[in-house]
């Protein structure tokens, strides 16, 4: 039996991409899933996708980024399902016109990147943990990047974003250690989601180039899918991974092992 079957967790950003795939993912193994996004469309569409397996989920339209908005996706974990034992932060941007240097980043494009990729893992957290006390303990997955540790050229705000996940990650693993909270992140490389599929229809080059381009930077020769990202989360809920906390998990083809984003 998974050590994840009867659990109730927490997907924000998961109706698409890689938090798609994790409450997919989560539901299989046999937790309850509450999942946030802006996309009433795509969140309505996975709804109906996971009634069809049979899954135990519910979509909440909320922007995480919001304080009371975040306050209210983990009162209606509890409302519905008793609790939360996991919470994955998963929502991120990366707008297209975000690709550019520090000195041709706008202010408004900077403040919007931290909130939704950086302070939403810290309000997230900061609701969750308290209702994860009550349950004598709880994981907390943090969706960084390996851009944390690695950048590609002009993506400053996203760059400082996935670091700053990636201090907030240990800190976090220090602060509730002591509280059975285990807290990591998992760092991926490139992967092929809706968002970087507009990243590359933005530029008006070649998407199918272009995605061949990022595949040829990672060692293994592609980019990944999100589900492989999303299994690496499931082992790290799960008891497989009891005394792990405070680390990131690189799911990257090799990118750090290689050390840059060149082909």
């Amino acid at each position: 039996m998974s050590s994840l079957k009867g659990k109730v967790a927490i997907v924000t950003g998961g109706a698409q991409g890689i938090g798609r795939a994790l409450v997919l993912a989560l539901g299989r193994e046999g937790s309850a899933v509450v999942f946030a996004d802006i996309d009433q469309k795509a969140g309505l569409e996975l709804s109906e996708i996971t009634k069809n397996e049979r899954l135990e989920t519910t979509f909440v339209k909320k922007d995480v980024s919001i304080s009371q908005e975040a306050s209210e996706v983990v009162k209606e974990a509890v409302k519905v399902y008793g609790g939360i034992d996991f919470l994955c932060n998963n929502v991120g941007i990366q707008p297209p016109s975000s690709y550019v240097r520090a000195e041709d980043t706008s202010e408004e494009i900077w403040d919007r990147i931290i909130a939704v990729n950086l302070k939403s893992y810290f309000l997230m957290a900061k609701f969750s943990i308290p209702e994860m006390r009550l349950r004598k303990g709880g994981v907390i997955i943090n969706v960084a990047s390996v851009q944390g540790l690695q950048s590609m050229k002009k993506v400053p705000a996203y760059a400082a974003s996935k670091g700053g996940i990636l201090s907030l990650t240990r800190n976090l693993a220090l602060d509730y250690a002591s509280e059975n909270i285990r807290v990591l992140a998992v760092c991926p490389g490139g992967v092929d989601t809706p968002m970087q599929q507009k990243a590359f229809e933005a530029t008006g080059e070649d998407v199918a180039e272009l995605r061949s381009k990022l595949g040829r930077a990672h060692p293994m020769g592609r980019t990944a899918v999100a589900e492989e990202i999303a299994n690496v989360a499931v082992f790290l809920a799960s008891e497989k991974a009891s005394f792990m906390t405070g680390e990131y998990i690189c799911v990257d083809g090799g990118i750090m092992a290689k050390g840059s984003w060149d082909e």
